[in-house]
């Protein structure tokens, strides 16, 4: 059996590779592991989705299956992958499910796992959960009183807004904010929390239908973003994912605003507050020498982890630092979240532009991206890239051209059959080029 679980849990075509019997076995096989970890009293889990069509199906099945293993249902309805984190230790739950397939397109879905304590599952926990999968039928099942009910959480997004304010060190009058929802999990939560801090909010694609999720927006796809900035005078943009566990911004003039660069501004504020524990942040292999070299001029260090906020978590864990994130916009707060938070990310963002009195392309200044370019190639099979010579040779030439100016880097994906070719070169067409040769010998790998 290939290993189930991805980077970020169970993603497929949804009735298709993601079926509600799947679903449901996955259900029934966490509540078993999880379940055991609750000691003796009844588990309870808190269920959110997205708003994807099929999120309907799949909530139904995953609901089915934790109940026929006797454990109690919370709904949670619609709402951001982080807000069920939170809703599973602010309610005392022993696991959590968020139905999402992310930024995937809309035909896709996922099933995302959380232990008791908000964080998510271990590689070791998953290949539990998969083993008692393969293992089939054969386990007692619960009957009468001792099957678990479901019920909805009337007050899901309040709590999770609230939860966010709390941890918002500044109010936000004066500022203006166009937010692109994605027509995600965000379209509700997001406005709300970031009007209720003070700001002025103009929302865009904040009405989902179950089919637009990701549909030409969101932190995919900036130019709408950019275009309601400038349209609307506002002095900067947010960008969410369809489950809102990520966050990208846009300065005043349009100019975008990544992750790396997100994150060197929080450090730099933490820093200055006295909450960068060690004065460390973590950042995962994807992220751009410019936030190396703008963390050493400003006396941060950088811890280095594979690409996925869980690890970029584990870290923070282990080391016991308190900011750490993605290029791509998952930024994890461990004071105040248990996983990244895209809605938490934008208000702190916010609220160090309002507290400094500087602008937003101002405050990113601090970081100079080297030039980078990411090319995803789709391929047949991920693992005979990887063992590859002639990749491995192809890599070690643009590695001796570069003469440690720059990176090279390829990454097969968690979530699907693509590997994922990064370089960084001290021009755009250097990288350009370096990148456009690496992909071509890797498209060629059968």
């Amino acid at each position: 059996m290939a290993r189930l679980f991805g980077t970020d849990g169970v993603r497929g075509l949804a009735n298709s590779d993601l079926t509600p019997e799947l679903a449901m076995s996955i259900a029934v096989a966490a509540a078993r592991v999880l379940g055991e970890r609750n000691g003796p009293d009844r588990p309870v889990a808190v269920v959110g989705r997205d708003p994807r069509a099929s999120g309907e199906m799949l909530e139904a099945a995953v609901a089915a299956g934790l109940a026929s293993a006797g454990v109690d249902v919370l709904r949670a309805g619609v709402l951001p992958t982080p807000a069920v984190a939170h809703l599973v230790s602010d309610l005392g739950a022993g696991l959590g499910v968020m139905i999402s397939a992310s930024h995937n397109p809309m035909p896709d879905n996922g099933i995302k796992l959380f232990s008791g304590d908000g964080h998510k599952l271990p590689d070791a926990v998953e290949n539990q959960i998969e083993q008692l999968m393969a293992g089939g039928a054969g386990v007692a099942r619960p009957t009468g009183g001792s099957i678990g009910r479901v019920r909805d959480i009337d007050d899901a997004v309040q709590r999770y807004v609230d939860h966010l304010l709390l941890a918002t060190p500044q109010p936000l009058e004066g500022l203006r904010v166009v937010v692109d929802c994605a027509n995600g999990a965000a379209s509700i939560a997001a406005p709300e929390a970031y009007r209720r801090a003070g700001a002025e909010v103009i929302a865009v694609h904040a009405s989902p239908d179950g089919i637009n999720i990701n549909d030409g927006c969101g932190s995919t796809h900036l130019d709408v973003l950019r275009d309601a900035v400038r349209e609307h005078g506002a002095d900067m943009g947010i960008a969410h994912d369809g489950d809102a566990d990520r966050c990208l911004a846009v300065d005043n003039t349009g100019a975008e605003v990544d992750g790396d660069q997100i994150l060197a501004v929080l450090a730099l504020a933490m820093k200055e507050g006295g909450e960068l524990a060690d004065d460390t942040l973590v950042a995962t292999v994807m992220s751009n020498l410019g936030l190396h070299l703008a963390m050493r001029d400003h006396g941060v260090a950088v811890r280095t982890t594979s690409v996925g906020d869980r690890y970029v978590l584990e870290e923070l864990r282990s080391g016991g630092f308190s900011l750490g994130g993605e290029q791509s916009g998952h930024v994890v707060l461990p004071t105040h979240a248990t996983t990244g938070d895209g809605l938490l990310t934008a208000l702190r963002l916010m609220a160090r532009v309002v507290s400094s009195g500087r602008s937003l392309a101002d405050l990113a200044g601090v970081m100079r991206r080297l030039p980078q370019v990411l090319v995803n190639v789709k391929v047949s099979d991920k693992a005979a890239v990887a063992a590859s010579p002639s990749v491995a040779e192809a890599v070690a030439a643009v590695e001796a051209e570069l003469a440690g100016s720059g990176r090279v880097l390829l990454r097969p994906s968690g979530t699907e059959q693509l590997v994922r070719v990064m370089v960084e070169a001290p021009s755009q067409d250097a990288a350009d080029a370096a990148a456009k040769r690496l992909a071509g010998v890797v498209s060629g790998i059968r």
